[in-house]
């Protein structure tokens, strides 16, 4: 395997008269460095048994979109990419991906986990295959409860009841307006707001997915999530805490509280090391929702073939290596859960002895009816990757920053994301 290498084309070379074929090159690109790293065993056993070199790269989000993006225009795709289940419908629109349904006749479907397999899907066709799927959680500081007395959150946890958890983990020791521990900590953020939403019944997008139309329990989830902030001051402006990174805002002992995705437990451990017990559990049912209306916030990372590619068999074949039986429980540290279930539901995945010692919860959140909320230009509307902090994450952080009513915020990112939508 040939990592962080230049991309090349298979070419024919002529040397004394004859002509002779080059090794057979297959071009994969990666958004995880760190991943495309432990990858790398998966890829170099592929390579054996096919003969083939793959040639990969990896950038990380903010550099792999705009790049992917530059080799699209130029007509210069890899064979093989890692797809965002956000980005499937723009790509596969403008051209970009294979349809995948000829290569997926005779995959027993059923061996993945199916509300992965459907995030690919475009209009009932298939442009994307799933590797692994996340879905953000809310974590907790187990010792900061522990000392609050206040009971772990259940799965029957209501948003009272995380607000009262929250004002109570809310610690200010010398009074100075600063808390040295606050109760939550949030922002814009996809992964930190849209579960409210979802989880309360809400939705942003029309059933078309043709048009921002923010439900009331949409409305009324961000309603709470900015209480907590400009009311209830149980969680921080964020422009209070510019200058350390999101992610390590729990693990730092900074909040006692914060809901994101389940691959930040690699990070949280990484981070808060011994220093203190947590766990994590679900997003709370909001008051508009009822168990039919109450989805779980969960996604998948995909692997997408180039419309452009003259090898999609074989890169069919890589595929379904690296999303199957040709990985293991170990190459999906953390809460990033396989795609494949023979991998997802063993023990070594679910880590017994690590924090969160209750991991298996992801499992059980899969297994429940989820919804991505994602469309076409979702990252533009929604303020993600090289979109930055735009769009409805720019709008809701000037609310939680101080510098906007909630309804200027919401009619500005309306009619921002509708005239994206509409291009």
């Amino acid at each position: 395997m040939k990592r962080s290498s230049p991309f090349a084309a298979l070419v024919l070379v002529a040397v004394s008269g004859q002509v002779l074929a080059q090794e057979t090159v297959l071009r994969y690109m990666s958004w995880d460095p760190a991943q495309l790293e432990i990858e790398g065993p998966a890829i170099e056993e592929f390579e054996t048994a096919h003969n083939v070199t793959v040639e990969t790269q990896a950038l990380p989000p903010d550099d792999y979109w705009p790049r992917l993006s530059a080799l699209a225009a130029a007509g210069d795709l890899p064979d093989v990419f890692a797809m965002s289940s956000g980005f499937v419908a723009e790509w596969a629109e403008a051209g970009n991906l294979a349809n995948l349904g000829e290569q997926m006749e005779g995959v027993d479907l059923n061996a993945y986990y199916g509300a992965a397999i459907e995030a690919g899907m475009v209009d009932g066709e298939p442009y994307a295959f799933p590797q692994n799927w996340v879905a953000p959680v809310l974590y907790y500081n187990k010792d900061a409860f522990d000392a609050a007395g206040v009971d772990y959150p259940s799965d029957d946890w209501t948003w009272d009841d995380f607000l009262n958890a929250a004002k109570a983990l809310t610690i200010d020791e010398n009074g100075d307006g600063e808390p040295e521990q606050w109760g939550y900590y949030f922002y814009g953020r996809y992964a930190h707001t849209d579960g409210w939403i979802f989880r309360n019944g809400g939705r942003l997008i029309n059933a078309e997915e043709t048009a921002l139309e923010p439900t009331q329990e949409a409305v009324n989830a961000l309603e709470f999530l900015v209480g907590l902030v400009s009311e209830h001051t149980v969680a921080p402006q964020p422009q209070s805490l510019e200058g350390v990174r999101q992610q390590d805002v729990f693990p730092l002992g900074m909040a006692a509280m914060w809901v994101d995705g389940t691959w930040n437990i690699d990070n949280t451990r990484q981070v808060a090391g011994d220093s203190f017990a947590w766990g994590i559990a679900p997003i709370p049912m909001g008051p508009d929702a009822t168990p039919e209306t109450a989805v779980t916030y969960a996604w998948a990372d995909m692997m997408s073939i180039a419309e452009t590619s003259e090898q999609k068999d074989l890169a069919w074949q890589f595929i379904q290596h690296m999303v199957g039986e040709g990985r293991t429980p170990a190459d999906f540290p953390g809460g990033k859960v396989p795609a494949y279930k023979a991998i997802a539901e063993t023990e070594s995945w679910l880590e017994e002895g690590l924090q969160p010692d209750n991991k298996g919860l992801i499992l059980e959140l899969g297994a429940q009816p989820t919804y991505t909320g994602f469309s076409k230009n979702w990252s533009a509307w929604r303020g993600y990757a090289a979109a930055g902090s735009g769009g409805m994450n720019g709008e809701i952080d000037e609310v939680l920053n101080g510098r906007k009513s909630l309804d200027e915020a919401i009619d500005a990112f309306v009619a921002y994301g509708n005239d994206v939508l509409s291009r």
